[in-house]
């Protein structure tokens, strides 16, 4: 018999887990926070985000029991730290909707109302370096990022410093903006979403998935992570590549036929390799996984068990 640390949940079991009295998201909001390409509905809210909220916000309450426990045990004034948790998967898979719709669920539940969201991209290297070091191409993967500015400023987070800075990135640019920044003031929670956020540590150092209460990651089969990186890129290549400032606006005169191709290339040559190299193998190190099926619907949740 087949041995897993995950007990495998099917979306309908999930679905039932639904509270009966919890936040609701207007249509308004649920297309605010949906990703390019990513079909979210209200039902796909209610039945898979809605318990994942609760259920987090479960995990939060309890560490929070924990801590002041730990600390009347050992005599000290009781402190509050940020719940952090961390969202991970691949390019194109829709962890950037999921990190934008726990910020919003979990700050509707009343032991959670201050939820900041926080993604590694703002902790890439500048372009600038990453030329220097020929690496521009190898942009994230694991060596692309300051990452020991990012387990630093989650450490800071952690520990209950008044306010935080983390870098901003642009997506337009491609790249680090000088002198920006975001301030991160005593969260009740933190959310950390990026590509290789489950890492495991370098050399014995601390890594940063050490600093998470609670970790996800969302997965899908590889065909249509692709398929769903190819069709962002041709919606992008019609809107924000048409813009002259954005990097990739070199794109924009590409037949259909040519962006098609180039997106295969890329995916090939960055996304895909990072994903089997880096990504995929730091699955088993989250405890909750949230499995899409090929239309972007999550189909199986696996909880962590052990």
């Amino acid at each position: 018999m087949h041995q897993t640390p995950f007990v495998e949940i099917p979306r309908a079991e999930w679905a039932g887990l639904t509270p009966d009295h919890g936040p609701d998201l207007t249509l308004a909001e649920i297309d605010a926070l949906r990703g390019q390409g990513d079909p979210l509905d209200e039902r796909e809210v209610r039945e898979v985000y809605l318990p994942l909220s609760r259920l987090l916000s479960l995990y939060a309450a309890s560490s929070r029991s924990l801590s002041a426990a730990t600390d009347a045990f050992l005599g000290k004034p009781a402190s509050v730290t940020p719940f952090v948790i961390g969202v991970a998967g691949s390019v194109a898979v829709g962890k950037s909707t999921v990190s934008r719709l726990l910020q919003h669920l979990l700050s509707r539940w009343p032991d959670t109302p201050r939820v900041e969201l926080v993604t590694t991209d703002g902790f890439l290297l500048p372009n600038t370096e990453l030329s220097r070091q020929g690496i521009l191409d190898r942009k994230g993967f694991p060596e692309s990022y300051d990452r020991r500015a990012l387990t630093r400023f989650v450490s800071e987070v952690k520990s209950g410093a008044d306010s935080v800075n983390a870098p901003v990135y642009s997506h337009l640019t491609y790249d680090i903006v000088p002198g920006e920044h975001i301030a991160v003031a005593r969260p009740d929670v933190l959310i950390v979403e990026g590509l290789n956020v489950l890492q495991p540590s370098l050399g014995g150092t601390l890594a940063l998935s050490d600093l998470f209460d609670f970790s996800v990651y969302v997965d899908a089969r590889m065909n249509d992570i692709e398929r769903w990186y190819q069709e962002r890129f041709l919606q992008l290549q019609r809107s924000a590549f048409s813009n002259p400032e954005s990097y990739f606006h070199r794109y924009a005169s590409l037949t259909e036929t040519e962006a098609i191709a180039e997106a295969q290339t890329i995916w090939k040559r960055t996304n895909e390799s990072n994903l089997v190299q880096n990504i995929r193998p730091t699955r088993s190190r989250a405890r909750l996984i949230l499995r899409k099926a090929s239309d972007h619907t999550v189909d199986t949740v696996y909880l962590r068990k052990l």
